[in-house]
């Protein structure tokens, strides 16, 4: 054995060994950090879990929003599996330069797949690179770099993770090559059918000795092996390195996500569970005083929480997708992940350690544990000028800013948009409901929400028995539970008008229509009244669990004792808690939404939607054809992907043509409004409903329809203020798409 095989030996040695122990110790520190949470379960459908496991990690489902690269990744990804296997074969390199693996070493297929996956691999990973460096916050529009995805994101992990893969995939090429001129120069008959793309490679070492080809093999060996476990041991010693670690840690993370068959992490909001289980509110008087009601500290958070933020790979699509961050308010759900990880990882240590051992603990693990430490508060981020209060380990005063969690909307996109599955909004919501019901800390304006709310069942406080106020005047009486109606057996359908449906001017409308167009179909309904309340959407997203029980209970009492069976709504909002979330109180229904309905409608021909008169002017040609944009509700579409209805009814109306905005469909843009941001004053950023309103405007449209009272108000303030200013003219309009099918029926 040459000097420089011993050498070799011993570095190669000394990197894996150590690389194994500390790998062993992190994966411990792992386990032993994520026990550290609440129980969750999600042990349940093991195999639908894992055929979702293998889909997405196969299909690339999660990624295929960006699909050039999603194909890098794809690659790149599969590579690092299939190239294992090379370094077994370096190690036995060391000892012995031809050595090739038993029984499949010079097996064709298997050399052919490790030439494919080392130069896609290598191709990929360029890509990838050349991808960060494009989207860089120093080439981002605008003076911050806040456009990039990856603005916030660890730069140094993620080229150290990126020039690791550049660096093994060229030493496995140059070694192939290597292989082939050594055994070319041994004179065992080579053929280039087993190196069918490193040969050219190999040629270029031709006329070099045997001993120098063995011994370049050796030199690439341990290049290649002190770069793999030279990786191994930086990770182990960054557990927080996303970048890193989401290779391993997104396995569990998808197989344990909320829905087994793979359905995003939406819809329904988790209950608050104490111990693991669902908090009974008729038995909340027997809690202990220090049971947890939300998230006040990090160990608040379930298992699956604290391995959520460990999984981020700080890729950025949470980010630009987000309304708050594109409307330059301080939250990024990314930042916000990486913050809540930062801080978990530091006070783990504390939290795993006896008092007796906690004197020898950092200063970091110290500062994290803290008591004067809080997960939301104020943090200071607006005096020093940073656009969001990131997370510092030495304080100053909290983890998380109270504006960063005010600021959601819940619409969903950043979990839509995660590769690996994050459940952004659940965390945020947990923490709102522990600054409401144990804190009483919430923004000002959502006291007299509640207060509506608990008194009169609606936001704005208006008297129940104004509730039937926009029936009034319709050409055919509207019937009501336990007056013309005693039982919902006794109709088609509940029409479940909602609060702004009932209460707000501009969505009357849309109930109207939606009434007559049902009456037009034959479809017979009955709606409850001043016997319906609020659903308590805002309530529950604002945090105040509570109160939404009371509400939800309340509801569901109501709708059992009438039978309930079927429910029609207009309100997106409603639409997702009566459906996804009042089975969580005893309540389940066969829930659509008014677009869905009045689509089926349309398309069994009992409304039949009539083309505009011929103009005149136009020597009795057909009139122009209206231009109409037509805006995604997060709450119907990302959270139910209810997104075609819409666009079929808007599709069956004659003379209508559809311009989808930029954003849309699974990438729409929110109102602003979800999240109980409705009733809260945006007084960081621009206006999320401006900024959406101008999209609309900029298609050209002459109306903007909608499906959710929320969305009709969001915009058409945005409308009456672009055209007060007048950038927007003043034809434009938005209507409800149950408006734009009346007026079209009308017409016949």
């Amino acid at each position: 054995m040459s000097a420089l095989q011993i050498v070799a030996i011993v570095i190669s040695l000394a990197v894996t060994l150590t690389g194994i122990a500390l790998l062993a110790r992190v994966v411990g520190h792992f386990v032993a950090t994520f026990r550290l949470g609440q129980p969750a379960m999600r042990t349940d459908q093991p195999a639908a879990r894992s055929v979702t496991l293998v889909r997405e990690f196969l299909g690339h489902t999660r990624m295929s929003r960006l699909p050039v690269v999603a194909t890098a990744h794809w690659f790149t990804m599969i590579s690092f599996g299939v190239l294992f296997f090379t370094l077994i074969t370096a190690f036995g390199q060391l000892f012995s330069p031809p050595f090739a693996l038993p029984i499949i070493g010079h097996w064709a297929p298997y050399e052919w797949l490790t030439e494919l996956f080392a130069w896609t691999g290598l191709l990929g990973i360029l890509l990838l690179i050349t991808v960060r460096q494009r989207q860089h916050p120093r080439r981002s529009p605008g003076a911050d770099g806040r456009r990039s995805r990856f603005y916030g994101s660890g730069f140094w992990q993620a080229y150290y993770v990126e020039l690791t893969i550049l660096g093994v995939t060229l030493c496995i090429l140059v070694l192939r090559g290597l292989e082939y001129a050594l055994e070319k120069a041994i004179g065992d008959g080579v053929s280039t059918v087993h190196y069918p793309s490193s040969a050219w490679l190999g040629d270029l070492f031709s006329g070099a000795s045997t001993s120098a080809l063995e011994n370049a093999i050796i030199v690439v060996a341990t290049i290649k092996l002190v770069i793999s476990f030279a990786w191994m041991i930086t990770i182990s010693l960054q557990p927080t390195m996303g970048v890193a670690w989401h290779r391993f840690l997104a396995f569990p993370n998808i197989w344990f996500k909320r829905h087994p068959d793979g359905r995003t992490s939406l819809a329904a909001l988790q209950p608050i569970s104490v111990g693991g289980k669902p908090l009974d509110f008729d038995k909340v008087d027997e809690l202990d005083e220090d049971a947890p009601l939300g998230v006040g500290k990090i160990e608040d958070f379930t298992w699956k929480g604290l391995l959520d933020f460990t999984t981020c790979t700080e890729c950025g699509r949470c980010q630009s997708q987000c309304p708050a961050w594109n409307t330059e308010k301080p939250l990024s759900p990314k930042m916000l992940v990486m913050a809540l990880r930062d801080h978990a990882h530091a006070k783990a240590p504390w939290l795993l350690t006896d008092e007796d051992g906690r004197d020898g603990l950092s200063e970091a693990t110290r500062a994290a544990a803290s008591p004067e430490l809080s997960l939301v508060g104020a943090t200071g981020y607006a005096a020093e000028g940073s656009p969001f209060a990131a997370y510092n380990p030495h304080g100053p005063d909290a983890v998380i800013d109270q504006d960063v969690l005010w600021s959601c909307t819940t619409c969903g996109a950043c979990v839509e948009q995660c590769p690996v599955d994050i459940e952004h909004v659940d965390a945020i919501v947990d923490m709102r409901r522990y600054q409401v019901l144990i804190e009483s800390a919430f923004p000002s304006e959502l006291g007299g929400l509640f207060k509506n709310l608990e008194k009169n069942g609606n936001p704005w406080g208006m008297a129940p028995r104004m509730r039937l106020d926009w029936a009034k005047g319709l050409p055919f009486d509207v019937k009501i539970v336990g007056q013309d109606v005693e039982s919902l057996e006794e109709v088609d359908y509940l029409f479940w008008v909602g609060c702004a449906g009932a209460l707000e001017d501009r969505a009357k409308k849309t109930t109207r229509a939606v009434a007559e167009l049902l009456d037009t179909a034959g479809v017979s309904f009955a709606v409850l009244g001043d016997g319906e309340s609020c659903t308590g959407d805002s309530a529950r997203r604002a945090g105040n669990e509570f109160l939404f029980q009371m509400l939800a209970q309340q509801n569901v009492e109501t709708l059992n004792e009438a039978k309930a069976t079927k429910i029609v709504v207009t309100c997106a909002h409603c639409f997702n808690t009566l459906k996804n979330e009042y089975p969580q109180v005893g309540g389940t229904y066969e829930v659509v939404h008014h677009t869905q309905l009045l689509n089926r409608l349309v398309r069994e021909k009992k409304i039949v939607p009539v083309a505009r008169p011929a103009d005149a002017s136009t020597g009795g040609a057909a009139s122009t054809a209206e231009q109409v944009t037509y805006h995604d509700p997060c709450y119907l579409g990302r959270h139910n992907n209810v997104y075609a209805p819409p666009r079929e009814l808007l599709g069956a109306l004659p003379g209508v043509t559809l311009t989808e905005m930029p954003r849309s469909g699974q990438t729409s843009f929110c109102c602003g409004a979800g999240g109980a941001r409705m009733w809260m004053e945006e007084k960081l950023g621009t206006r999320i409903n401006m900024n959406r309103t101008e999209e609309a405007l900029a298609t050209g449209a002459d109306r903007i329809a909608v499906g959710c009272p929320f969305c009709k108000v969001m915009i058409s303030d945005g409308l009456t203020s672009k055209q007060a200013d007048g950038s927007a003219r003043e034809e434009v309009e938005v209507v409800d798409v149950a408006q734009m099918l009346l007026a079209a029926v009308r017409r016949g």
